[in-house]
């Protein structure tokens, strides 16, 4: 019997197929880059950066530490905060159980009902301002009603200021937990129907913790997206300091009076803004 030498049996064996080296994607286009897209790309980044820089400049840095701690500065910063972080609950409410829908269900008018939702996103947000006075204010379709029969206001109040925030910020919770639904495996949902589980238990057991880094990604989202609301706030909910007095409408109302104090404030929200863009690196600009 004939074969290849030191081939177990003589059998013929072959030799083992080579693959070409994976190339880097840097390498695919060329090492260098054309100048057509380098200069407009570097012109972009520059038109990106340079005013961020400049808010760093102009800081004042000597006197920042007392600006940072005066009462008006603290109470806007409180209120964002609280408002923010309420408006982000009643959008986990109302925008998980709708992206679920969106994304679970196949009924009729999905579509329409999906570009309804992303309206707030392309809306400017003084108009949705004016929309929510007509339909909550004194003279609005539900406004009326609500004052009395509850004697509940809310135009002008905090609550309003939760409820404009939460209006132009739930969109991105329910796009982004829509995404996530879409891309988790039903297979698990079916096993625990199977199994016996109702809905209630499959979606709160099995569904949520599926999807919960895109609920959780969409919650910081919309968190953000309330936190720096200003057109939806002053028309809804005006800008009265200690109630309706956000740091947005904070930096607005220094600029008229004490642009170092507007500088101050518009850094905070700066650092707030690359603090949450840190935390979601990983899901949407990280690098393999």
């Amino acid at each position: 019997m004939t074969g290849t030498p030191g081939a177990p049996g003589g059998t013929p064996t072959r030799p083992a197929a080579r693959w070409p080296a994976r190339r880097s994607p840097a390498r695919r286009g060329g090492r260098r880059a054309p100048v057509a897209l380098l200069v407009p790309a570097g012109l972009g980044l520059v038109f990106l950066t340079l005013p961020l820089a400049g808010l760093l400049v102009r800081t004042p840095w000597a006197t920042l530490p007392e600006r940072l701690t005066a009462p008006g500065v603290l109470t806007a910063l409180r209120l964002s905060m609280v408002c923010a972080t309420l408006a982000t609950l009643l959008c986990l409410l109302l925008g998980v159980p709708l992206a679920w829908l969106l994304a679970r269900v196949d009924f009729p008018g999905r579509r329409l009902v999906r570009a309804l939702v992303t309206v707030p996103l392309v809306l400017p947000p003084v108009v949705g301002g004016v929309a929510l006075l007509l339909v909550f204010g004194r003279r609005g379709l539900l406004g009326g009603w609500l004052d009395e029969t509850f004697g509940l206001t809310l135009p002008f109040t905090t609550t309003g200021v939760v409820l404009a925030e939460a209006f132009v910020a739930m969109p991105f919770l329910v796009i982004a937990v829509e995404g996530a639904l879409r891309g988790a495996d039903t297979r698990y949902e079916e096993a625990a129907a199977t199994l016996g589980a109702g809905r209630w238990t499959t979606f709160t057991r099995v569904t949520l913790p599926l999807v919960a880094p895109g609920v959780a990604a969409g919650a910081v989202l919309a968190w953000a997206r309330a936190l720096g609301e200003f057109g939806a706030t002053i028309t809804f909910a005006g800008n009265y300091p200690g109630t309706t007095q956000t740091m947005p409408l904070a930096v607005y109302l220094a600029l008229e009076t004490d642009l170092e104090a507007a500088i101050v404030l518009s850094l905070i929200l700066l650092v707030v803004s690359v603090a949450i863009l840190a935390g979601l690196r990983d899901r949407w600009i990280g690098t393999s």
